[in-house]
């Protein structure tokens, strides 16, 4: 299967996923979700089962994105602990919270069963741990508070992990599995109930006529009703990419010489590292993560998987490093997902964004919610998750730095590029920033020798991409778009490709598609 990046995680053992539905284009469609991961997936299920007419329209191929690259660890337990939430919002906010991740544990577990899916689907408990003072006295809150909204949890001195800590706490009925396996069959039972998919089919525009919405895509044109980005942060230009800052998080799938821990574990460093055991086809892996930036800030990414690998080494006995990868998440800036109506736009596209590192769970309870707003009218968990909330205790300062971010690399990108640089110091295989004939130029020289140069303004809002030496991508360092070598759109929010340079004459040629 196709990812948005060179390295291959370890879930991409699976074929692409090919529908079987055909669309008919004539068709006004209830609800057409845009995105194939666990939300847009999930989320279409839900709908199609409940007796709406859905379309789902993805990019790239199902999975592409974040949901082919996560580990996926199902918590009960958060990034954003259940003491962070009960200071920034409140005690019953935290306590809708632990409900709504109970909901969305059960509904993973209520597909499973009903659909059979093979996703190598494991319970088992998860481990946090601290290694000093103020670590400790940080998890104490965490358990308490997590203890105070039913989540259970507790001290224990029995780790199944070779790693020192001086204290440590289990949550109880946390699971994993394999997420490509499982969206997989989602989709299958998706298309069984009636739905139609259509991959390579990138929206680029949404008109609103007639309490009716016209999605445009491909040169074809859908009509729906509702329309829900389930695109892990929306397209275009939203005070949604002010609120929510994207960050890459690395990832290795190791072969050990001695057993492997049978549960999930978390240190609490910043960033923090975390690991599991995963079973592919009869195979045993130990996957550790960690390392984690804001996209387009690291200089060298390789350099991140070799910390992460040293770090595995040291506690690991590694036989192997059989898989290497990097994948995408959205931090909010007050700790919860934005889950609701998009704001800003009709009151008919929804979206759902900024689940930190904790997709999985935050995208199939964006599913739970969605439903119950378009069948029931109502959720209770909608007003926690409103995109439209902005705390300013808890939020307005992350929402200050992001946009401090923003500016800065504005000014970077336009006044301080790197100095002009002949050709022949580009190898195959690298890629530079450069100031050429008036434009800050992207650079890249592939295995063949052939040298694809692009405008180096990112196709969203023009802030400077940089490259990304592990991945092979062009990053933007302000709201976490990234294309390919060649320009093309990875991942958004941008919609359009970077526009190709004509290094002979100097002139702009138009990508944009």
């Amino acid at each position: 299967m196709e990812r948005d990046g060179a390295n291959r995680s370890l879930w991409q053992v699976s074929e692409t996923y090919t529908p079987v539905n055909i669309c008919d284009g004539n068709q006004l469609y209830d609800v057409i979700i845009v995105g194939g991961g666990i939300t847009g997936l999930t989320t279409a299920l839900l709908l199609q089962s409940a007796g709406k007419k859905c379309l789902l329209l993805e990019a790239h191929t199902l999975g592409f994105g974040t949901t082919g690259g996560t580990t996926a660890h199902l918590n009960t337990f958060f990034d954003t602990p259940y003491s962070k939430v009960i200071k920034n919002f409140d005690k019953q906010s935290a306590q809708l919270l632990a409900n709504a991740a109970a909901e969305a544990m059960a509904l993973i577990k209520t597909n499973i069963d009903e659909y059979n899916i093979d996703c190598n689907y494991t319970e088992s408990e998860g481990y946090l741990f601290s290694i000093n003072e103020s670590q400790s006295k940080e998890l104490e809150d965490i358990i308490s508070s997590a203890q105070s909204v039913g989540v259970k949890a507790a001290f224990t001195n029995n780790s199944p992990f070779p790693i020192p800590y001086l204290k440590l706490a289990a949550f109880s009925d946390q699971a994993h599995f394999n997420p490509i396996k499982y969206i997989y069959s989602i989709a299958k039972a998706f298309e069984a109930s009636g739905g139609v998919i259509l991959q390579h089919h990138m929206v680029t525009e949404i008109e609103d006529e007639n309490e009716q919405l016209n999605v445009k895509s491909n040169g074809e044109l859908f009509k729906a009703v509702k329309v829900i980005y389930a695109t892990h942060i929306p397209p275009g230009v939203n005070l949604l990419h002010f609120r929510c800052a994207p960050y890459r998080s690395y990832a290795v799938a190791v072969k050990l010489k001695s057993d492997y821990p049978l549960a999930m574990g978390y240190d609490m460093n910043d960033p923090y590292h975390y690991y599991r055991t995963q079973e592919v086809n009869g195979e045993l892996y130990l996957i550790a993560g960690g390392e984690d930036h804001k996209t387009g800030h690291e200089e060298n990414t390789d350099q991140c998987f070799r910390r992460l690998e040293s770090h595995v080494r040291t506690y690991f006995d590694v036989e192997t490093i059989a898989y290497k990868w990097s994948s995408q998440y959205y931090e909010p800036a007050d700790g919860l997902p934005y889950i609701g109506n998009l704001p800003g736009s009709n009151r008919n596209i929804y979206v759902a964004t900024g689940f930190g590192g904790n997709g999985m769970i935050y995208g199939t309870l964006s599913a739970i919610l969605f439903s119950d707003i378009l069948i029931k009218g109502k959720s209770i968990y909608e007003d926690l998750f409103d995109p439209e909330r902005l705390k300013p205790i808890a939020g307005f300062t992350n929402f200050v730095k992001e946009a401090a971010d923003v500016v800065g690399n504005f000014i970077k990108g336009k006044f301080n590029p790197e100095k002009i640089k002949g050709l022949a110091d580009i190898a195959s295989g690298e890629a530079k920033i450069i100031k050429a004939e008036g434009h800050i130029l992207a650079m890249y020289k592939d295995e063949a020798h052939k040298l694809h140069v692009l405008n180096a303004a990112c196709t969203h809002i023009k802030c400077t991409v940089g490259w990304n030496n592990s991945e092979k991508t062009w990053d933007c360092p302000c709201h976490g778009a990234r294309y390919s070598p060649e320009g093309t759109v990875l991942n958004g929010p941008a919609q359009l490709n970077l526009e190709i340079i004509d290094w002979e004459e100097a002139t702009l040629k138009s990508s944009l598609s």
